[in-house]
């Protein structure tokens, strides 16, 4: 009787007597003597198989991180890793793994260096797959919502977020382009088109920051709503992140578990999220000992420290205008705030999405750019979309590595991403 190709975990799942096949890597090698022990990894897992006599005498030649064919025969076992193991008959090594560098040294940095390695432990696997889950879940939240997915160019020509993070890029015709910050502007171009936009794509910022939560690519979702304000724009953030979070439940227990997640601060996400102001943001961080003067944005600490104070994510709202970009349509009621958004996560991760009501009338996008100190034709088609046909419109940018990061409950943003790069890392 042939035996039948499985994954390592639909063993798990046999019954015992069952012969089958087994393609994967050597996650651990153990070797009694008499007996081989070889714990078998791939895509969906882990299972282990125990070899003897000439077998055992193969399965010697495994070292950790060879990749394998096993052959056997399943039976249970409470001692093996999910209670069931394969008893070996034959194994083949494919591709041999001498002295595999990752043994001690767990340090991050050391970690980053053989990241191309590292990318197979449990752990990046886990995070690996909570991402899939996260990305999948966005496009499924727009396309049920009624939005059509854009594109837009990676070259720009002028910034949206400043002109101290750009990454300028030597063009064919020998101009400077830069790598996009953002393609918020383009997805307000494409709602006169299609109304209810959306995009995920990387985005470049060459900012200085080294905090646990800063890439210098990043990926980001982004959408621009027509006939919307500040209000509508925080209920489609609230009804998506809590969309995104409820399908990592459903699909990501096992991960969650071996990440040592704990799950109950995920099951609070529910809508309506908190809201506080900006104002009432700095009451309660002077009640906490910080000093924030009236105007600045606030920074890792201070987020960290708000969101002490809330079991599930918040909004805080109406910042004042020197802190948010030119974009932002100042408060008719109080025009000294935006009608803008942070949607910072809890448990100290801090801003996970930036957004807010975008001016629509021309008159005052050209005051607020000459106001920053910005140059008009550096923004002229942007500000053409005001000339012809203008409507009240709203967007936010999300940051798909710190959402992850967050719901996977990491200690830094780079365990957040296959192949980060930061500041100072561009390897490999």
């Amino acid at each position: 009787m042939g035996a039948k190709l499985a994954k390592a975990a639909e063993v798990l799942r046999m019954e015992d007597g069952a012969r089958i096949t087994v393609r994967g890597w050597v996650y651990r090698f153990r070797d009694l003597g008499e007996k081989v022990f070889l714990i078998v990894r791939d895509s969906s897992g882990i299972v282990q198989a125990v070899f003897s006599g000439e077998a055992a005498a193969k399965a010697r030649e495994a070292d950790v991180e060879a990749s394998v064919i096993v052959t056997g025969v399943v039976r249970s076992d409470s001692r093996a890793p999910g209670g069931k193991e394969i008893v070996g008959e034959a194994v083949e090594v494919v591709g041999a793994s001498k002295n595999f560098p990752i043994t001690k040294d767990f340090s991050r940095e050391f970690l980053l260096d053989v990241r191309h390695l590292w990318v197979r432990s449990r752990r990046m696997q886990a995070v690996l797959k909570i991402r899939h889950t996260v990305f999948g879940a966005l496009h499924e939240y727009f396309r049920r919502s009624g939005y059509y997915e854009v594109q837009a160019p990676m070259f720009i020509t002028a910034a949206v977020e400043g002109g101290a993070t750009l990454f300028p890029v030597k063009y064919v015709d020998g101009s400077t382009v830069y790598l996009t910050q953002s393609s918020q502007f383009y997805l307000e171009a494409l709602i006169y088109s299609l109304e209810k936009v959306y995009t995920i794509a990387p985005s470049f910022r060459a900012e200085k920051s080294r905090t646990r939560r800063h890439l210098t690519e990043f990926w980001h979702c982004e959408a621009e709503v027509a006939w919307a304000g500040l209000e509508d724009i925080m209920r489609v953030e609230e009804e998506l992140v809590s969309y995104v979070v409820e399908r990592v439940l459903d699909s990501n227990q096992d991960e969650l578990k071996l990440l040592g997640r704990s799950t109950e601060p995920l099951e609070r996400c529910k809508p309506p999220f908190y809201r506080v102001s900006y104002d009432e943001a700095l009451e309660i961080l002077e009640g906490k000992g910080f000093k924030v003067a009236w105007g600045e944005d606030l920074g890792a600490d201070e987020e960290r420290a708000l969101v002490e104070e809330f079991d599930k994510p918040v909004f805080v709202h109406r910042y004042p205008e020197k802190a948010k970009a030119f974009y932002h349509k100042n408060d008719p009621a109080r025009p000294e705030v935006t009608l803008s958004a942070d949607l910072l996560a809890p448990e100290g991760y801090g801003e996970i999405i930036g957004g807010g009501e975008r001016i629509e009338r021309l008159e005052e996008l050209l005051e607020k750019i000459k106001r920053f100190g910005l140059r008009e034709e550096d923004y002229e088609w942007y500000v053409d979309l005001r000339r012809y046909g203008t409507v009240p419109h709203a967007g936010f940018g999300l940051g798909i590595d710190r959402l992850v990061m967050w719901v996977a409950g990491l200690d830094h943003i780079v365990d957040a991403v296959a192949f980060p790069r930061t500041i100072r890392r561009v390897y490999p």
